[in-house]
């Protein structure tokens, strides 16, 4: 059995719900808010940590938190206000690996959109012509967001618990292989 941390940062409910669901698919989860995470995770195999995306990365809480992340196998998720496709989700991620404590080892990712902050969004509406975040796109996006984290994207997040569950099980039957090959090598090398 996979034991599970799940840890998440959430300030309109969007990466909490991410981290319900992944908890809920996990046969054996203890779920977390950063500030109240454990720094030792030495008891879970897998540590799944969720975030909102700030200025292209990872929420401030969740920055300090990852740093003391160490020789952990670590899934992100996050929610957002953009595609999942876009770059700034697919950039961010490479952006939290980057403050991950020595000795971890990404396993995945997950990502979705979700509500925007009210508050963000007062000021978003009134960006000038030449920000980046103001006009008829900007618009569409905060629409879409508005009806995220939906049905699709929890069963997704759920799925993510069983496609990190075999790439272990598929990663321990390779080391394993690994492990006898070495083994039946150095026999050989015994024997000569």
């Amino acid at each position: 059995m996979t034991k599970w941390a799940v840890i998440y940062s959430s300030v309109t409910g969007n990466t909490r719900q991410i981290a319900e669901a992944i908890a809920q698919k996990a046969d054996d989860a203890d779920i977390f808010r950063v500030q109240d995470a454990p720094q030792d995770l030495s008891a879970y195999d897998v540590v799944a940590i969720g975030y909102w995306l700030r200025l292209g990365q990872p929420d401030p809480l969740t920055l300090k938190y990852l740093a003391g992340v160490e020789n952990a196998k670590v899934v992100f998720f996050q929610t957002h206000g953009t595609a999942p496709t876009s770059e700034h989700a697919i950039t961010s991620f490479a952006r939290a690996g980057y403050h991950l404590g020595a000795g971890c080892e990404i396993l995945g990712t997950f990502g979705c959109r979700g509500k925007i902050n009210p508050a963000m969004l007062e000021k978003r509406k009134k960006a000038g012509p030449d920000d980046p975040h103001g006009g008829p796109q900007s618009k569409e996006r905060w629409r879409l967001a508005a009806t995220h984290p939906d049905a699709q994207d929890i069963a997704a997040a759920q799925d993510l618990v069983e496609r990190m569950e075999h790439k272990l099980v598929l990663k321990a039957r390779f080391a394993a292989k690994q492990a006898a090959k070495l083994a039946a090598l150095q026999q050989q090398r015994k024997q000569e």
